[in-house]
């Protein structure tokens, strides 16, 4: 566009909604350019306002403009004026860049997304003892507390459910599992007294 290009000297007389329909009719490059270099220093301005640093104000100012060029046939002028409509957007590109600032990068190194440490040989074969003790107690027990110890312990029910399944009342289910873990604790001292 030269300076004494008649066509470029018609483009700066037009009003903002007439640039906007140009862009969107025609993608009327010199139309846009007009349009950036008013509304893009006032966006970056506005931006600073609502608290963005002055390189990223200048970036989402770019960022809405580029919205604009992308968008200017969704333009209504029944809904805003030119101005509200490309405030609205630097507005929602401002709002955007908060979310992502708030929102944390996704770290594959953070110590609670990595697995557990495969535990120590000597702690497997020290909890492989301590079930098959456990699984020898158990068999002691008489088989009505050992049912109800499986169906509380080993299928995680509640004591509720327990009563409702074996029809039993509520308060012998309970006496049978304070029974049981009596004879277990018992069991498993006998068996190894530092318990």
């Amino acid at each position: 566009m030269s300076v004494n290009d008649p066509a470029a000297a018609m483009v700066d007389e037009l009003t903002p909604e007439q640039l906007l329909f140009a862009i969107a009719e025609r993608r009327d490059r010199a139309a846009f350019t007009i349009l950036f270099r008013h509304f893009a220093p006032r966006l970056k301005a506005y931006l600073m306002r609502l608290g963005a640093e002055a390189g990223a104000a200048e970036e989402l100012a770019q960022e809405a403009m580029i919205m604009v060029w992308r968008r200017a046939e969704t333009f209504d002028p029944a809904q805003a004026s030119v101005g509200t409509w490309i405030f609205r957007i630097a507005r929602n590109k401002r709002i955007d860049a908060l979310r992502r600032e708030r929102r944390p990068e996704f770290d594959p190194e953070d110590p609670c997304l990595q697995p557990d440490p495969a535990p120590a040989a000597d702690g497997q074969v020290e909890r492989g003892q301590s079930d098959e003790r456990v699984r020898a107690a158990l068999k002691t027990l008489p088989a009505e507390q050992a049912e109800v110890v499986r169906m509380a312990y080993f299928e995680d029910k509640a004591h509720g459910t327990i009563a409702e399944e074996t029809e039993l009342p509520l308060g012998t289910v309970k006496s049978r599992l304070r029974l049981a873990m009596g004879r277990l604790r018992k069991a498993l001292r006998e068996e190894n007294p530092t318990l």
